[in-house]
């Protein structure tokens, strides 16, 4: 049976049948049409303040549930300001689908008012991209839309609708197949290169698992346990990965590369077999490429054929979806399971016992001082109110790396942050989108005082909907990360980083109609978090935190990561 509807009502009945519940969004002159529609329409609307900031709230939706998120902008600016988020989701491999508004058809190529070549725009920060010229076309178009981004490598797909689109008449008929003759999946991993993987790993002496954001992604989480607990091989996640594995877990050890551990990095260059799992090597973690792992045999496993080789050539690659491939890598690791006197049983013995001493030698150690409220504190502080099972949303910047190394995450999707673009006013509205997403949780969003102010506006999102955001400034009065690499790299030369200027927090919620507070004082900082946890409603926590503190470990730019800097410098003893 089918109905006579406009353009508009059939996109909303797409997105129902997709189970979309709410999307992320703010009007303008050409999706007139589709908002009339949502009038009276299930689905549910929630007004960011800004487009960029509707594309991070569905990037947090997608990232704290894995189903796509999605956003919606009108054309011309309205689109180019989701460009960011695109992108951000596109390094992330979140799936989210944004709906744009075109100008009427008839009207393209006259430079018309708000006319942008969306579809050129987005071609290279999207998974896929459509333009949607016929209503006959629409119902396809979105229902693939949603196909594609949620599977294989998850990620951003964008729809782009002429108004005359939205507003035409036509009978609407569910969608039930759907047909992509070009878009081919490869899930299953292949049989042989699984169990020469098993024999390898056992052929290993000094194993380690890395494990990224593809187990995430996969909900291959509950695997990757079976797979570390069947090897007894240490195990590190990424920035992208952490919450993979518990960090709970007697075999996980920390995050890895350019803030990673030092056991985590010595780790990694020492081992012979690097199990690397949903992961891309990039820069970050690996450091000088040539210099990281240079003992290691690769096994690398991704559901992204790109991704194989792109940069560390694999000694034994797998495509396919972690989920599936990871229960047969574990069956062979069985049949083939050595006795418990092999020699290479005894080694890898020895090999945990370098581990731990490296763990022991330089652990991550929070900072804390009697007199200034140290920003590693604040994050033990926060951890010790989530105990593992709060969503964290990260802003970019110094906090978000003291977060990933002192908040802990025993179940993945709770730790949300912009990882491969590093795109700063993304903690708050990502917070957002996972409050909505999953109304049961803590959620807290940890800011800078840069990122923050470039995300204030959406503090009216917060208060309009009374989302019970704990929302924590890290303030430093520096734009923190820059300032730490001119200190450290360019002669303390420095240079527009320092934030003169910060609103009096109280105020601010207050004008928004919650609570907020200012705090510099480490006696203050318990008991003002827990205020802002037993908070009911939203909660503005601004923390004045000592000025100059430099994230570490940390790898030089072009060092290896077995090069870290593992503190400030010493004063060097003049003898006497």
């Amino acid at each position: 049976m089918s109905n006579l509807m406009s353009g508009a009502r059939m996109l909303l009945e797409c997105l129902a049948r997709e189970g979309v519940d709410v999307m992320f969004g703010y009007p303008g002159g050409v999706t007139l049409p589709l908002y009339d529609a949502m009038y009276d329409h299930q689905v549910r609307h929630v007004l960011v303040r800004h487009e960029e900031n509707a594309a991070f709230a569905a990037e947090g939706y997608a990232r704290s549930t894995g189903k796509a998120g999605v956003c919606c902008a009108t054309s011309g600016p309205g689109a180019t300001n989701l460009v960011t988020g695109l992108v951000d989701a596109m390094m992330d491999s979140i799936p989210i689908v944004a709906i744009t508004g075109q100008v009427t058809s008839k009207l393209i190529g006259s430079d018309a008012f708000q006319e942008a070549d969306t579809f050129g725009i987005t071609r290279s920060c999207t998974k896929h991209n459509f333009l949607v010229k016929t209503i006959a076309d629409l119902p396809q178009i979105v229902h693939e839309a949603f196909y594609i981004a949620s599977t294989g490598r998850p990620g951003p797909v964008l729809i782009d609708i002429h108004k005359d689109v939205f507003q035409a008449q036509g009978h609407y008929a569910p969608v039930h197949a759907i047909h992509l003759p070009g878009y081919k999946l490869v899930t299953d991993g292949h049989s042989g290169q699984i169990r020469r993987a098993a024999q390898m790993i056992w052929e290993s002496q000094r194993p380690f698992v890395y494990a990224g954001g593809g187990i995430i992604a996969s909900a291959a989480h509950e695997e990757l346990a079976r797979l570390v607990e069947t090897v007894d091989a240490p195990a590190v996640c990424t920035l992208m990965g952490l919450g993979s594995l518990p960090s709970s877990h007697p075999n996980f050890i920390s995050m890895p590369g350019m803030h990673g551990s030092y056991a985590a990095n010595m780790g990694m260059t020492h081992a012979d077999l690097l199990i690397a799992l949903g992961v891309r090597f990039d820069d970050r973690v690996t450091g000088r490429l040539a210099a990281f792992a240079p003992r290691a045999k690769v096994i690398h496993v991704d559901i992204d054929p790109a991704e194989i080789g792109k940069n560390r050539a694999p000694d034994l690659p797998i495509v396919g979806d972690l989920k599936k491939v990871l229960p047969k890598l574990i069956k062979s690791l069985l049949d083939l399971k050595p006795s418990s006197g092999d020699l290479n049983t005894l080694h890898r013995r020895a090999w945990w016992k370098q581990i731990k001493e490296w763990q022991a030698e330089h652990p991550l150690t929070p900072s804390f001082s009697a007199t200034e409220i140290k920003p590693q504190h604040l994050m033990v502080e926060i951890d010790r109110l989530s105990g593992g099972e709060a969503i964290v949303s990260a802003d970019v910047g110094q906090h978000q790396m003291w977060a990933a190394q002192f908040i802990r995450f025993n179940h993945p999707r709770l730790w949300l942050n912009s990882g491969g673009l590093g795109a700063m006013g993304f903690g708050l509205p990502s917070a957002i989108g996972a409050q909505f997403a999953r109304p049961d949780k803590l959620v807290f969003a940890i800011l800078g005082d840069g990122g923050f102010q470039m995300s204030v506006p959406e503090l009216a999102t917060i208060s309009s909907h009374g989302l019970p955001i704990k929302i924590i400034v890290m303030n430093n009065g520096y734009l923190g990360m820059v300032r730490q690499w001119q200190e450290l790299f360019y002669n303390n030369r420095l240079c527009a980083v320092e934030l003169d200027s910060f609103p009096d927090a109280d105020l601010l919620a207050r004008a928004y109609g919650f609570k907020g507070r200012t705090i510099d004082k480490p006696s203050e900082l318990s008991d003002a978090l827990h205020d802002a946890v037993r908070e009911p409603g939203p909660y503005l926590l601004n923390v004045r935190v000592a000025p100059c503190d430099n994230v570490y470990p940390m790898v030089p730019s072009g060092g290896a990561i077995n090069e870290m800097v593992l503190g400030p410098p010493q004063p060097v003893a003049v003898p006497n």
